[in-house]
């Protein structure tokens, strides 16, 4: 039984090598087998906010570091809405590329797809969140193939098996995973000197854009590799060398995870 379901369910194991995250939120962002991931709230209650921005399966995948097949798997299991539209194509909104960037940082942590879908099925259960993980983000871990919930110091077993260790999502940094997604996504973390790439869900529906200009980050690239596009960019676009590269990197990246 969960937390806040009528009963306490039973502590997973020790947290004695791997605990809850460090108090202090300027450390590296993995120590060990602790990986620290930081979200920023979104104002309000994330159960009252209505969906923004108009992505399909391909575009989320872009952002959120893994094919568009499998944000469409993901999305048929369960692991995350397609909350603008269910039907062919599914049309998913900013929120849930946030949801899909959880769950793969879950995975990354270790967790097990399946252990991730019982999890985010008795979190919405509980509290009707249509967004869970976000809801629920900092007090997720990942342990030995499960998710965890840290609940007054202790791990709460949602999703699989116990264990004694237990790898933790640490949103003490509020600011990192919003911030990466606010940058272009997945790629944006494997880009740390990336500047000039936005998704801004009232922007272009949240497509990755040049920072604060209505021009997809992907079709800039794709000018970019003509033989004059380095010109027309500049003298017909007013963008400047940097804009491009960070456009070109960010493109070069994001289209790897397309599988």
């Amino acid at each position: 039984m969960e937390p806040g379901r009528g009963g306490q369910a039973a502590p997973v194991g020790k947290q004695a090598t791997l605990g809850p995250p460090a108090a202090n939120a300027c450390e590296a962002a993995h120590t060990g087998a602790i990986w620290r991931l930081a979200y920023r709230p979104p104002v309000g209650d994330v159960r009252d906010r209505p969906a923004r921005g108009h992505f399909l399966a391909g575009e989320v995948g872009l952002l959120a570091g893994v094919s568009g097949d499998r944000i469409g798997q993901w999305a048929r299991w369960g692991h995350i809405r397609s909350s603008r539209s269910d039907g062919e194509p599914r049309v998913y909104s900013v929120e849930d590329v946030a949801e899909a960037l959880i769950v793969h940082e879950l995975e990354e942590l270790g967790a097990r797809l399946p252990a991730i879908r019982r999890a985010v099925d008795r979190l919405r259960e509980r509290d009707g969140a249509p967004w869970p993980l976000q809801r629920h983000r900092a007090r997720l871990g990942a342990a030995a193939g499960t998710v965890v919930e840290f609940v007054n110091g202790e791990a709460y077993d949602l999703g699989g098996p116990a264990t004694d260790e237990q790898g933790v999502l640490d949103t003490r940094d509020v600011h990192r995973l919003q911030a990466e997604l606010e940058r272009g996504g997945w790629a944006a973390r494997l880009l740390p000197g990336l500047r000039h790439i936005e998704v801004d869900p009232d922007r272009l529906g949240g497509r990755p854009a040049i920072r604060g200009r209505r021009l997809l980050a992907r079709e800039v690239a794709e000018i970019a590799a003509t033989p004059e596009g380095a010109e027309i960019l500049r003298d017909d676009y007013d963008l400047t060398g940097e804009q491009v590269a960070d456009a070109v990197r960010w493109w070069e990246t994001a289209r790897g995870f397309e599988g």
